[in-house]
């Protein structure tokens, strides 16, 4: 208990009662910060306005704080100069990735072979041109300021004082950096249309064209901003009389964080000094408040806590007018009560006023309740409010991987943007929008120093409801105001959208994918088209068979032509195989899909064999090794000669026995032993083809019609382009060998046929556009061929990726014309392999061709109306980049 009463206490008690009366309805409305938020964002705060610093982690205040108290110790003026300008400097250099070089370094051979799995665009920022750049600098910054403080720092400031003349030019300086910053942007104080800024901004060649005048000033603004700036403003404060007060708090304070600030935030330290410059020419009486109590360090301190203040105060109240404004300009946003919510606030504008400067003052949100004119304070809260690392929380969707494709390129074109001051006072918290064609960015600028700028970039959802699409358009419709529609205008226009919440501010040329779609109708039902596409499947697949085997002898370090007789290679004759035999009968009574698409309504449905396919296999018997088996009807009686069922092989007995399904067969069980090739030629087995390649059940009489459509000039065309460089001793007449080797020639029939017989069977039919999207996405229906074409899968891809380039050539044909001769083919092909990927965007090859920045992808899809491809084109494209002021908001 007290025994005095003491009037301050008894009334602060009557404050705090009548303040903890108000506190579950400030928690209701969000006002009441959570204990941890408003630690932190105290932190903040006196990280930022009393050391000098950007918004980071909980070390970098310690340090920072601990710099400024081990200032307050040293015990002469020159020591703490040169201290306060050591410190500055490095604590405003991006610490994080010096210390993340350094542990690579360290790292020796490891952090090198670590760097070859790195994904692409990922570089270490900070090398030993920028360890030479920063060391030069804080050399030549320890000299200006020793030598200053030295030998001029003792006079007062006055008309004709160094310091005086030092704050000259200061002012000079900050006028041209303004000057230098608005003419980088389309719009002069975001009222007037940039008269120097490019209109034409159609084509990325005319755009980059006409800003080359426009990167020259943004040099000339970064040399400024960069080297010239900072050691003028070091100048200055060497310069200051207050310097002279050893162990003085205000001093330590005040001069360790505008010492760090004039590097880490080079603009506003700037207009900081030239505010106090002014107020000190202006106000010479000493006996002035201003003068008397306070010492430069601390003038700096509050002109930035007022500026940073009065800065946010403006953005809120044009933020608030604005949705006053547009809450009855906005249809979908006029409500019946909106009238009377307009008249509420005119009537009490000072009200408003308030909370507009309470939130200023507290650096918290104000909050629009539920999109209504009606503003609330959100509770104060960190810049850095986020739990873990920027990204981490992201969500993966087919869309992620064309955003992580671009991040590198954008962060690039941001870092010329930021250095030219095309994005205008980019400060910790700004934001930043970007459009390109459906997409959007999200850019959140977290820290700045030295040379250094931190951003987190999302990218957000594409235009799934209406409302996202009305809010999609409103920003395409700015940013072609401000970018588009600008060739026939004026020459100085006005911004038709001031005081939005969106200010357009630059174009970025950006390499990205652009999705082209268009229609197959014409050209996947033309029976034309679709006629000419087994004849152009066979051509590629024999490109990629030789492509295939070529590649693969160049694996070889030496050859062994003594043991070439004893590999395994194509038969002559295809019966004399044990396989054969026991797949005989599904290759004559099969009930697969081939077989059950070519019955029609005469067929005879107790028949042993379709119509048409029974007549094909009588005449085509030869791979029959066994009796002729009839597979009778389920229920009916068996009158077999019993003769034929002793005759038969148990493995015959169960095909017999089982007829409307196809049992397992054990492939351990039963060893394929392939007769001897006979090449003509020793290099031939460079490019044989694997023997399990060769074992595809076809009828022999396929193979010959196959021998017929097999295209020999083609075939040997590719050959003569083959060079065998990878041979240390080669025949002159090594291409002509290969070409006359008929066994080698055999080798790729039979491959080409296999692939054949798996994708579109034995008909010679011509593929329905059902069947062709089909075959492209892999969903092909079952059938022996296929089931014996997914067993090998190498052959299976090959075969499919030359099915893909089959539907791309025939694409190409429709659309350019047919292709002249073989070596146009040829190129075109090489074209596909080096520089597309043709597949599906549900493959993850398709995500790591877009990683790998390949210049074309090719799609085919789906549409319940209509079936469309898809081409993705990696090419230059400008990105609009418009400064957003969410910031009052978040």
């Amino acid at each position: 208990m007290f025994a005095v009463n003491t009037p301050v206490l008894e009334q602060t008690n009557q404050i705090l009662h009548i303040m903890f009366l108000f506190l579950p309805l400030l928690w209701a409305l969000g006002i009441l910060p959570p204990l941890d938020a408003l630690f932190l964002w105290g932190m903040e705060q006196l990280l930022e306005f009393g050391l000098g610093g950007s918004p980071l982690l909980l070390v970098m205040f310690l340090i920072s704080a601990g710099t400024a108290i081990a200032s307050y110790f040293i015990p002469s003026t020159l020591g703490v100069i040169l201290f306060m300008t050591g410190c500055g400097f490095i604590l405003s250099l991006n610490l994080s990735e010096i210390a993340l070089a350094f542990k690579h370094t360290l790292s020796g051979h490891l952090a090198s072979s670590k760097s070859k799995n790195k994904p692409k665009g990922f570089r270490t920022q900070f090398g030993w041109r920028e360890f030479i750049f920063y060391l030069t600098v804080l050399t030549f910054a320890l000299l200006e300021a020793s030598l200053l403080h030295h030998f001029a720092g003792f006079s007062s400031f006055s008309q004709g004082s160094p310091q005086a003349l030092a704050s000259y030019i200061l002012m000079l300086l900050l006028v041209i950096m303004w000057i230098l910053r608005e003419i980088q942007r389309v719009y002069l104080c975001g009222v007037f249309r940039n008269p120097f800024y490019p209109k034409d901004i159609r084509t990325v060649t005319v755009f980059m064209e006409k800003q080359r005048r426009l990167m020259k000033v943004g040099v000339v603004r970064r040399i400024l901003l960069t080297l010239v700036c900072p050691f003028a403003m070091l100048a200055f404060l060497s310069l200051d009389r207050s310097l002279q007060n050893l162990h003085s708090v205000s001093v330590c304070i005040g001069f360790t964080r505008i010492f760090r600030m004039v590097w880490q935030n080079t603009e506003n330290a700037l207009l900081d000094i030239v505010v106090v410059s002014i107020t000190q020419i202006l106000v010479f009486n000493p006996d002035t408040w201003w003068n008397r109590s306070l010492d430069t360090g601390i003038r700096l301190l509050l002109v930035a806590i007022l500026r940073d203040r009065l800065l946010q105060f403006v953005s809120k109240l044009q933020f608030a007018i604005a949705i006053l404004l547009t809450s009855w300009t906005e249809k979908k946003q006029r409500r019946k009560s909106t009238a009377t919510l307009i008249t509420l606030n005119v009537v009490f504008f000072p009200i408003l006023v308030t909370f507009v400067a309470i939130s200023a003052l507290l650096s918290s949100p104000l909050l629009p309740l539920f999109t209504l004119p009606v503003f609330l304070i959100g509770f104060p809260r960190p810049v850095r409010s986020w739990p873990g690392p920027a990204g981490a929380a992201a969500c993966v969707c087919a869309d992620t991987v064309y955003y992580q494709q671009l991040v590198p390129s954008l962060a690039v074109a941001l870092q010329s943007a930021l250095a030219a001051g095309s994005l205008g006072l980019s400060l910790p918290g700004s934001h930043y929008l970007c459009r390109f064609q459906d997409r959007l960015m999200w850019i959140l600028v977290l820290e700045r120093g030295f040379t250094y700028c931190c951003v987190n970039i999302k990218g957000l959802e594409l235009q799934e409801t209406s409302c996202h699409a009305a809010e999609a358009h409103r920003v395409d419709e700015i940013f072609e105001m401000a970018f588009e529609h600008q060739e026939h205008t004026k020459i100085v226009s006005l911004n038709h959208h001031f005081g939005n919440i969106l200010t357009p501010c630059t174009v970025l040329p950006v390499r990205l994918y652009s999705d082209a779609r268009s229609v197959l109708s014409g050209i996947i039902d033309s029976h034309e088209n679709l006629k000419h596409l087994k004849d152009d499947f066979i051509k590629v697949l024999v490109w990629m068979l030789v492509q295939y085997c070529y590649k693969k002898s160049k694996k070889w370090e030496s050859l062994e032509i003594a043991d070439k007789t004893q590999k395994g290679s194509f038969p002559a004759n295809p019966c004399s195989s044990a396989v054969e035999r026991s797949r005989s009968l599904r290759d004559d009574d099969s009930f697969s899909v081939d077989t059950i698409e070519d019955w029609t309504d005469d067929s005879d449905v107790f028949g042993l064999e379709p119509g048409g396919r029974g007549r094909d296999r009588k005449e085509t018997g030869q791979l029959v090794m066994t009796p002729k088996t009839h597979l009778s009807i389920p229920g009916s009686v068996e009158t077999q000669n019993q003769d034929v069922l002793q005759e038969m092989s148990p493995e015959d007995k169960l095909y017999r026995a089982v007829g409307l399904g196809l049992p397992a067969v054990d492939k351990g069980k039963r060893r394929e032993v392939l007769p001897v090739v006979e090449f003509s030629c020793s290099y031939s087995e460079l490019l044989s083809i694997p023997a399990e390649w060769r074992t595809a059940p076809v009828p022999m009489a396929k193979v010959h019609e196959m021998r017929q459509r097999f295209p020999e000039e083609w075939y040997c065309f590719l050959l003569s382009q083959l060079d065998f460089f990878h041979l240390q001793e080669k025949p002159s007449s090594l291409l002509e060998d290969l070409m006359k080797d008929k066994a080698l020639k055999d080798l790729y029939i039979h491959g080409v046929l296999s692939c054949c017989f798996g994708l579109f069977g034995l008909d010679n039919t011509v593929p329905a556009p059902s069947h062709v999207f089909r075959a492209y996405t892999g969903g092909i229906p079952w059938s022996v061929g296929l089931d014996w074409l997914t067993s090998k899968p190498e052959l299976f891809q090959l075969a499919l990726k030359a099915f893909r380039y089959t539907f791309k050539l025939m694409v190409d044909k429709a659309s350019l014309g047919p292709v002249e001769d073989f070596k146009e083919l040829m190129n075109c092909l090489e074209e596909y392999e080096n520089d597309w990927y043709i597949g599906l965007v549900s493959d993850h090859e398709w995500q790591q061709a877009v990683l790998q920045e390949k210049p074309y992808l090719f799609s085919l899809g789906h549409d319940p109306n209509m079936l469309s491809f898809s081409i993705c084109y990696n090419i230059w494209l400008l990105i609009f980049l418009g400064y957003s002021k969410l910031s009052v908001m978040l």
